[in-house]
């Protein structure tokens, strides 16, 4: 299927691995301009290098609310403009209630919910202005069903969905289009280091691989998603039970 959107710029943050990586390459498959992001010089590069099509790699950390929109803004510089754009970030220690102090939760938010609200306050309002964009946050099947031990990821990604969810509907009349993608379980070193492997919640049976992930990232930034706006996605193998 031809996505429609061969030419088109994107920004993807945190690409050099996993699922930004992933996401990256997907849509440079499909001729999309890619710039991406991380705050190692020699992992970007890398990753520039294997998605090839010309991506671009920029050395930047967007675990800040500054370097977020740093990130867009060096990204629409590099690209002459920009179309579309992937929010993403590595996630906070894990931890509970009783082992996680206070102070901990300010970085936590700044890194998984501010550094979502900057990245689309510096490019949704030129996307509105051209009348057409496409935004896709990854975040964490958290959001939909909390998981034990990651309470600081289960708060602040949550606060990003609510976000995304409002500037959705604000924006929806200018050709943009607001998603979130909540990834299950999935082949990556945040998993791993995680203790991941396991199947037995997964009605599927293995564990996600990145580049499916990115393949559906690729179809929600795509011409024909044009009608799919507001939603947050779980991709995670039929992991989550719940009905809503």
């Amino acid at each position: 299927m031809d996505l429609g959107i061969s030419g088109r710029r994107a920004a993807v943050a945190a690409a050099s691995r996993g699922l930004g990586f992933a996401t990256a390459a997907a849509l440079a498959n499909e001729g999309v301009h890619v710039a991406i992001c991380s705050r190692d010089e020699g992992a970007v590069g890398e990753a520039a290098r294997t998605i090839g099509h010309g991506a671009v790699a920029l050395t930047v950390d967007v675990s800040t609310a500054t370097g977020a929109r740093g990130f867009v803004e060096s990204a629409r510089d590099a690209l002459g403009g920009l179309d579309i754009l992937v929010t993403n970030a590595g996630g906070p220690p894990p931890g509970n209630f009783s082992s996680t102090n206070v102070d901990q939760y300010l970085a936590a938010i700044e890194l998984n919910c501010l550094s979502v609200i900057a990245m689309c306050d510096a490019a949704v309002p030129s996307m509105r202005e051209q009348r057409w964009g496409r935004v896709v946050a990854i975040t964490s099947l958290a959001v939909r069903q909390p998981m034990p031990y990651l309470i600081l990821s289960n708060t602040a990604r949550a606060g990003a969905t609510g976000f995304l969810k409002t500037v959705a509907r604000e924006v929806a009349a200018d050709g943009v289009t607001v998603n979130s993608l909540q990834p299950g379980m999935h082949d990556t070193e945040r998993v791993q280091r995680l203790g991941g492997g396991d199947t037995s919640g997964i009605p599927a049976g293995v564990i996600g691989r990145p580049e499916d992930f990115g393949t559906v990232a690729a179809f929600v930034c795509s011409e024909q998603a044009r009608f799919l706006t507001g939603t947050a996605i779980q991709v995670d193998g039929g992991a989550y039970a719940g009905l809503l």
